[in-house]
């Protein structure tokens, strides 16, 4: 039986040269039934044809081209159409989790779900949960759905992460036990009420770290991700936030590379225990 990349490279070979066939992409990004590729520039002539029989193997309504990274205090990608439908709203469903979004507007990345996953099956019972980056809630929902906290106080600053942040609440049924917040959440980071805090944002996280040790109440663990060069973990980031904990006394009780983002950079995660 044919994996689907070798019957998407069978079909393609009979409508591009052959010495381009080698440089199909063999990984993707399928979010809901929208389709995330990156093409190298030699297939661009050929990027409707190449989307349209990547899209009928993987039963995909759109198509987008990456076109550079994520960008902006919003974390947009930067794609383009390439076939398919206009309305790139889509349903995806991960873990049981259910994330309604439009991925020509708003990131999504599979690379994270193992961290996502993680979230889902953490020991917060009881607990009040401050995720200070919370877009269409990545790590708020699984959070909610199978962990019992008390309360997941959901931030973003967003205004459209932030309209599919409330829309996923209710799919996933736990309006009783998140509070979706608009805004930045130096300015509407609830105080002195988290047990713990969710810190997934990868630009400069540390210059953050005074709002999310105001939230937590006298003690409690941060789960703080950054970027971090491939062979400095963990040291270039205990650098970064030893300053900022240097009244606290705390603990790393996790640590995790969770991706590759960039040549040389990883995407990395510390569960921070703070007394």
């Amino acid at each position: 039986m044919k994996t689907p990349f070798e019957e998407i490279k069978e079909k393609i070979s009979n409508f591009i040269p052959e010495n381009l066939v080698d440089l199909l992409p063999k990984k993707w990004e399928k979010i809901g039934d929208v389709l995330v590729l990156k093409l190298k520039k030699e297939l661009d002539p050929f990027a409707e044809t190449i989307a349209k029989t990547y899209a009928e193997v993987l039963n995909c309504k759109s198509v987008l081209q990456e076109i550079g990274g994520i960008k902006g205090i919003y974390r947009e990608p930067q794609v383009r159409l390439i076939y398919g439908s206009k309305n790139t709203e889509t349903l995806h469903v991960e873990n049981g989790i259910k994330y309604s979004l439009d991925p020509s507007k708003l990131m999504f990345s599979s690379g994270n779900m193992s961290e996502r996953i993680r979230m889902s099956k953490l020991n917060c019972r009881d607990e009040v949960v401050v995720d200070m980056f919370a877009g269409i809630g990545y790590f708020s929902l699984p959070i909610a759905v199978y962990c019992n906290p008390r309360m997941v106080y959901a931030i973003e600053k967003n205004p459209l992460a932030f309209r599919y942040l409330c829309k996923n609440i209710t799919l996933n049924r736990v309006n009783d036990r998140v509070e979706p917040i608009l805004g930045d959440n130096r300015c509407v980071t609830p105080k002195g009420v988290a047990n713990r805090v969710i810190m997934g944002y990868l630009n400069k996280t540390h210059e953050f770290l005074p709002i999310a040790l105001e939230s937590l109440k006298s003690k409690g663990i941060i789960h703080f991700h950054c970027l971090c060069p491939r062979d400095k973990f963990p040291d270039y980031v205990m650098d970064k936030i030893r300053g900022y904990l240097s009244e606290k006394e705390f603990e790393v009780v996790y640590k995790k590379v969770v991706k590759s983002y960039a040549p040389g950079i990883d995407h990395v995660v510390l569960d921070i225990k703070v007394e």
